[in-house]
């Protein structure tokens, strides 16, 4: 029982001081929580269906955020549309940190020749023009869904976390007990997970937090463009899309405004949260 008093103690001093922390967790949950369920509810094939008899309804008590100039529903697409853009963010961010993080730990420890074919490599990455190929990926793959898409954004964002784990272990592999290890004949896989990983891991954590809240804006951003999900599948950037129109953003404020305010508050919740594990790794490292 007292374990449990002692988890729950610490679970309230680390948003104690970062009440914006605490709200954004909660918010990120509920959002997330209403879109995963939601969604099991909402016939995608049905929702997408044009009906020209509801065209750009105002939100009304049937339909709570009013329809588009298709007569769908809004207030379903902006179920759907936080789901598919929540996962193509989260998906993203846990392939890219785990290809950048073992990229950048491998490149970090081995040094020399290797570390610089390594980096080469990264540099490599970093020159392809990423909108470009993901529009020509868009016209080449029509049928693409959350996963390829996914895959075709990871392959252009984890250079940076590479390039972030791989100056820390540069740091802490001159440390001393590293050096003793090496003295001592200690395997470099064992080095390297059981001693430079757990070192490195706050800034592989807080690396991959703050990316999570780039890739969610990149996707609607990319959405947004026309470069996103297809028509078909609903996300947060193909509603706040609609805010291209003069005429949808005087009159059909309903089609995109929600949408915007969704992914304003979703990432500066990411960011919020980014920034309170930034500062407790901080102190607990200051403290040791």
């Amino acid at each position: 029982m007292r374990g449990r008093g002692e988890k729950k103690t610490n679970f309230q001093m680390l948003f104690s001081n970062n009440r914006g922390a605490y709200v954004s967790l909660w918010f990120l949950l509920f959002i997330s929580g209403v879109s995963l369920i939601g969604a099991f509810f909402i016939d995608t094939s049905q929702l997408m269906r044009v009906d020209l008899t509801r065209i750009t309804e105002p939100p009304s008590a049937q339909y709570w955020l009013g329809t588009d100039h298709g007569g769908r529903d809004v207030f379903n697409q902006l179920v759907l549309g936080t789901r598919h853009s929540l996962a193509v963010a989260f998906l993203v961010t846990i392939l890219s940190g785990v290809i950048g993080g073992v990229f950048g730990l491998l490149s970090g420890y081995m040094g020399g020749r290797i570390d610089y074919v390594m980096m080469r490599i990264i540099d490599f990455f970093q020159t392809l023009p990423f909108i470009m190929i993901v529009i020509v990926f868009v016209a080449l793959v029509p049928t693409y869904n959350v996963l390829s898409f996914s895959i075709v954004m990871t392959v252009f964002l984890w250079m940076p976390i590479a390039r972030v784990v791989r100056a820390q272990v540069l740091k802490e592999k001159e440390m001393m007990y590293i050096q003793a290890s090496k003295t001592l004949g200690t395997p470099a896989f064992k080095i390297m997970t059981k001693q430079l990983l757990p070192n490195v891991m706050s800034v592989w954590i807080v690396s991959m937090t703050l990316n999570l809240a780039l890739n969610m804006g990149l996707e609607s951003g990319l959405s947004f463009l026309g470069f996103g999900f297809p028509p078909d599948a609903p996300s947060l950037g193909t509603l706040l899309s609609y805010a291209q129109s003069p005429s949808n953003l005087e009159y059909y404020w309903w089609l995109w405004l929600p949408a915007a305010l969704l992914i304003f508050f979703i990432i500066l919740s990411i960011r919020q949260l980014g920034e309170m594990i930034h500062l407790h790794f901080n102190e607990k490292k200051g403290g040791e």
